[in-house]
């Protein structure tokens, strides 16, 4: 009678032992339902400009398990998107080698190799620069090249055997506004000026004035020449801008 109780309980426990085995084993090979909040995309559209897509679940296959279903997850996001890069602007164009002098330009005259001459030249009302040795000379309606090569051919006259010489222009002669303006007078240039531009340096319109266009007054060396123009028109160095008064 003992002998067969022992054998029964021995049943029991090895029936037991199994159910718990399989039970276990069921659980770390079987991936349960997995339970995923879905973002709202119209926030996600107010937010970042398009909807945000979450990677969907992924049940394991086979003895991946937990660790397969995450690796299977982030295979499925989205590639991240492409950036583009603007391309930097140009920087403006200077028109010095065209540009023709006239008095109130100030300029930077370099003679390599002597320091006694090199200096900066402001162009005098007569349209001449005074430089040691050379004295005057004429500077009025000439290219900073062309300066250059008068200076060059002046110092070669019995004083530098082989000069080089280099002229740049330092700061224009000013422009000149007047009118219905806030603040008419006298301005430095700015290289690429416009009309539009010289209004703003001049702390803009007047309530009264005529805001279309103005009158410009160009000088030259053959002498000046009055146009009336839109805002967007290019200025020179030593233009006057006349800004007229609206009738209405």
């Amino acid at each position: 009678m003992p002998v067969a109780r022992a054998f029964r309980w021995s049943i029991l426990a090895t029936s037991l032992a199994a159910s718990a085995a399989l039970a276990l084993g069921g659980c770390m090979q079987t991936a349960g339902p997995v339970a995923v909040m879905q973002p709202r995309a119209d926030l996600d559209s107010m937010a970042y400009g398009q909807p945000y897509y979450a990677p969907q679940p992924v049940a394991a296959a086979g003895s991946g398990g937990a660790i397969g279903a995450l690796r299977n997850s982030f295979a499925s996001s989205p590639a991240p998107m492409p950036v583009g890069y603007a391309a930097p602007m140009a920087a403006p164009v200077r028109y010095d080698s065209s540009y023709h002098l006239d008095a109130g330009d100030r300029l930077r005259v370099v003679v390599y190799g002597q320091e006694g001459l090199t200096n900066t030249y402001a162009i005098d009302a007569g349209g001449s620069i005074t430089m040691p040795l050379i004295g005057g000379v004429p500077a009025r309606g000439r290219t900073p090249a062309g300066l250059a090569g008068e200076i060059a051919a002046r110092l070669r006259n019995g004083y530098i055997r082989e000069p080089s010489v280099a002229v740049e222009i330092e700061a224009y002669r000013p422009f000149f506004i007047l009118g219905e303006v806030s603040a008419p007078g006298q301005y430095p240039y700015v290289p690429n000026m416009t009309v539009e531009s010289a209004v703003a340096i001049a702390g803009g319109f007047s309530p009264r004035a005529k805001r279309d266009v103005v009158t410009v007054t160009h000088t030259e060396a053959g002498g000046a020449m009055r146009a009336i123009v839109p805002l967007g028109t290019p200025l020179s160095p030593g233009d006057t801008v006349f800004v007229g008064e609206r009738w209405f």
